[in-house]
């Protein structure tokens, strides 16, 4: 029963920092995280005893079950992490494109004239070169 309640806690305290702001604060969370797992991976390869002591005392039978579990915390909160920084990126990138659109699109053409008809009812249309050309559908003008 006490692993249970240590796995809970483990992921509420991953969900908490995530949802955490950015900045300092977080920076350090998080390499006080990794400073502890250093500190817990260098015991257990050289105390492998020690790690089983540990899960008995978790009501977990094998030091091994107890790794695993950790694992599966550690794995969660790396997911987490990405998903939250991959989210960031994509808006980044989203708003860069937008701007990078905006700069590089095209000036639009102004209209040199509004075309009239002709004698046969045809739409005739000036184009931005001067010349007057057919607009009837009749084919290529």
């Amino acid at each position: 029963m006490a692993i249970k309640i240590v796995l809970i806690a483990a992921v509420v305290l991953v969900a908490l920092v995530l949802a955490g702001g950015h900045g300092a604060r977080r920076l350090a969370l998080r390499r006080l995280g990794l400073a502890a797992f250093a500190a817990v991976a260098v015991v257990s390869i050289l105390l492998p005893d020690t790690l089983t002591w540990v899960a008995q005392k978790v009501d977990v039978g094998r030091g091994t079950d107890l790794l695993l579990y950790a694992l599966i915390v550690v794995f969660f909160s790396y997911l987490s992490t990405r998903y939250v920084r991959d989210r960031r990126t994509l808006r980044q990138v989203t708003a860069l494109a937008r701007r990078v659109a905006l700069i590089e699109a095209p000036a639009p053409r102004p209209v040199i004239g509004l075309g009239h008809s002709g004698a046969d009812g045809v739409d005739n249309a000036v184009c931005e070169d001067g010349v007057e050309r057919n607009d009837g559908g009749d084919g290529p003008a």
